[in-house]
């Protein structure tokens, strides 16, 4: 698949790039990109949720009233769940959601995402470049110029570029990762995918093999 190149004003430089079929040209697999989601959203949770069991609710243990007699069912503690301020019946507890994945299911999806960038043309392709100083201004007038402003965009570097993320930082609708950083999730969470050219080198010395 051949794809124009733009420099940063969102003008063709005459240069295109090829992008690797075994990379964005492949049968998507929906199972593999459902898997790696679902584990890069588990990985997110802190997992530090927690309520009282009836043993850790502060309170007398005595019996509140006698056992038989009162017509009423029987009780023998204010920490019983039934009772308003006592223990929560199998409650939440602590736990580390994550869980692990294959490198080839993950490289999978990882693809299948980036075919249905391509077969659905939300891939734009820039020249390599940085920014002077840490300006939002510069990084706004970029997406702009490669008219994406209405969309969500994934900025996709080839190195890490501090100029340029700064600039992005504060803005809502993008994000800006390297190459190397690149998950599936961000490439189905974004309208346009946008790399630069050293980027689409550094996919495809990973990912093409």
């Amino acid at each position: 698949m051949e794809v124009k190149v733009l420099n940063v004003s969102g003008k063709e430089t005459g240069a295109k790039v090829q992008l690797p079929e075994a990379i964005f040209g492949i049968e998507p697999n929906d199972h593999a990109i459902y898997l790696d989601v679902k584990q890069y959203l588990a990985n997110q949770r802190q997992g530090t949720h927690k309520s009282k069991q009836r043993n850790e609710i502060a309170g007398s243990t005595r019996k509140l009233y006698k056992q038989k007699g009162t017509g009423g069912a029987r009780a023998g503690s204010v920490k019983s769940p039934l009772f308003n301020g006592g223990g929560r019946i199998f409650g939440p507890q602590p736990r580390d959601y994550s869980f692990k994945l294959n490198k080839k299911l993950k490289q999978l999806a990882r693809k299948s995402a980036l075919s249905y960038k391509a077969k659905d043309s939300n891939v734009i392709v820039l020249e390599d470049f940085s920014f002077d100083t840490v300006k939002t201004k510069n990084y706004v007038q970029l997406v702009a110029d490669i008219k994406a402003a209405d969309v969500k965009t994934l900025l996709v570097l080839g190195a890490a570029n501090n100029n340029v993320y700064l600039s992005s930082r504060n803005l809502k609708r993008t994000k800006v990762v390297t190459a190397d950083q690149l998950n599936t999730y961000d490439v189905l969470n974004a309208g346009k995918l946008v790399l630069t050219t050293g980027a689409v080198k550094v996919l495809e010395e990973a990912l093409a093999k």
